[in-house]
């Protein structure tokens, strides 16, 4: 382009120099004769007819890559734009939830003061109680001296034995009653301290919730106002890295304390283990990290120890996550076990169990704490020593005479043959009409019964400190 100026300009110097070439030079010269028309040269015309075209197509070329710079220009306006208009709703939307969890904390802290004062209250009376049964003890047994008093003549100058009887009668007649309003009092007392029990208990777990609230407002508090888009992650062909690594959750429940609430997949690492996948289900309370899934009959659960010691099906469907996975989440303290299952009238139960569970040293036995929180009877067994896993090549069920994953398959923690098995055979519904065939499906006897193979079960686990609701 510059170099184009520069020749049209070169020609335009020279025919200025030699005068305009279209014009005649007119006159007559000294001897009276009329001077010859000079033009210009046409080689020279063709030079600034060149020169000419050369310039209009710079500038039309400059003029087009002008435009196309202004409207990537204009684009990248319009993005920029759009960028900070999601930023604005990012930023509006945090600190709409940054409010709400702060309504949410003072609410809960109302209520925490609501209960420490019915907790006062209730001690309170619990103490006035207790004195008041002291005093009738001490009544009780000042009115028993003056009674044997009685029996033994002390006052009664003229006892005759007419009268030791309705001594004795009257006595009788006292401890009776006396024993009655004891029983009564001790009874209110106990009452009460129940009560103080139960309150208690709610403030404990408002004061978990209290914390949980506590943590998510803070991690609301330090998180970026928008999280960057992949495409935006990405600077000349290598990813950007954070300037210092997120310590990883070691379970769901304590993702939910970093401020996630939605169900899903998430890399988690528990303590001295590797990192590994895990589905979580997001609760009001808390994550539970499930364990186990069957839903629609995907997947072959008759598997050998090694499949059920590190797990095997898809996160997105039917798996089971894998016994060592799971001694690496529930090693460290106490857990609770949340079981759900359906029927093919789509009928649901959940049953809860405080557990815990053994390593591969165990068989991973599994423990039951207590009975279960729900309406069924439990259909694992309470063991002292707990129930250790078994497979059709790993025989380690208390049946001595039979190979209960083998006759019924699927690993699980049997006890017997008979109790439960949530890793049998998928059957759709209608089951087989053979019996023997039914009772390898996947049943929970205390609910459906053995020969009932259910629809869809779920397991999970989740640290015991939280508010189970069913």
């Amino acid at each position: 382009m510059k170099t184009t100026l520069v020749t049209v300009t070169l020609c335009l110097v020279i025919l200025m120099a030699t005068g305009n070439p279209f014009e005649r030079r007119g006159g007559l010269a000294a001897g009276g004769k009329e001077k010859r028309v000079q033009y210009a040269a046409w080689d020279d015309v063709n030079v600034i007819a060149h020169g000419l075209l050369q310039l209009g197509q710079g500038l039309k070329e400059h003029v087009d890559k002008t435009k196309g710079q202004m409207r990537d220009i204009t684009a990248k306006l319009k993005a920029f734009n759009g960028t900070v208009a999601d930023l604005g709703q990012e930023g509006q939307r945090l600190q709409e939830e940054g409010d709400a969890l702060k309504a949410r904390a003072r609410g809960l802290e109302d209520r925490e003061v609501q209960v420490l004062n019915v907790t006062a209250e209730l001690r309170e009376r619990t103490e006035e109680m207790q004195q008041e049964r002291k005093r009738v003890d001490e009544r009780m047994n000042k009115l028993e001296e003056k009674v044997d008093g009685m029996l033994q003549g002390e006052g009664l100058p003229d006892m005759n034995a007419g009268n030791y009887s309705d001594a004795r009668i009257i006595q009788g007649t006292l401890s009776v009653f006396f024993q009655w309003m004891l029983e009564a009092q001790n009874k209110r007392i106990d009452d009460l301290v129940n009560r103080v029990r139960l309150q208690q208990d709610k403030l404990d777990k408002q004061n978990v919730r209290i914390r949980t609230l506590q943590n998510q407002i803070q991690l609301t508090k330090e998180r970026p106002a928008f999280r960057r888009k992949p495409e935006e992650a990405v600077h000349n062909g290598s990813i950007e890295q954070r300037d210092s690594p997120i310590e990883m959750a070691s379970d769901c429940h304590e993702l939910f304390l970093k401020g996630e609430t939605a169900s899903g997949v998430y890399t988690i690492q528990p303590l001295n283990y590797q990192s590994f996948e895990v589905c979580c289900e997001m609760t009001a309370e808390g994550g539970w990290t499930v364990i186990q899934r069957r839903q629609n009959g995907s997947v072959d659960f008759d598997q050998l120890w090694l499949a059920y010691q590190s797990g095997f099906g898809s996160l997105s469907g039917e798996f089971w996550l894998g016994l060592e996975k799971m001694h690496a989440v529930a090693k460290d303290t106490d857990y609770t076990l949340k079981v759900k299952f359906s029927d093919w009238m789509d009928d649901s139960e959940t049953v809860q169990y405080p557990i815990r569970l053994g390593g591969e040293e165990s068989h991973y036995a599994l423990h039951i704490q207590e009975t279960s929180i729900g309406n069924l009877e439990s259909s694992l067994a309470t063991e002292a020593s707990g129930l250790p896993f078994s497979t059709r090549d790993q025989d380690n069920d208390q049946k001595s005479d039979t190979n209960c994953a083998k006759h019924l398959s699927g690993g699980w923690w049997f006890s017997n043959c008979g109790r439960s098995n949530l890793n049998g055979r998928y059957f759709m519904s209608p089951p087989p009409k053979q019996r023997h065939q039914r009772k390898q499906g996947v049943f929970w006897k205390t609910w459906r019964g053995r020969y009932y193979p259910l629809k869809t079960t779920v397991m999970m686990i989740a640290p015991i400190a939280i508010e189970n609701k069913s």
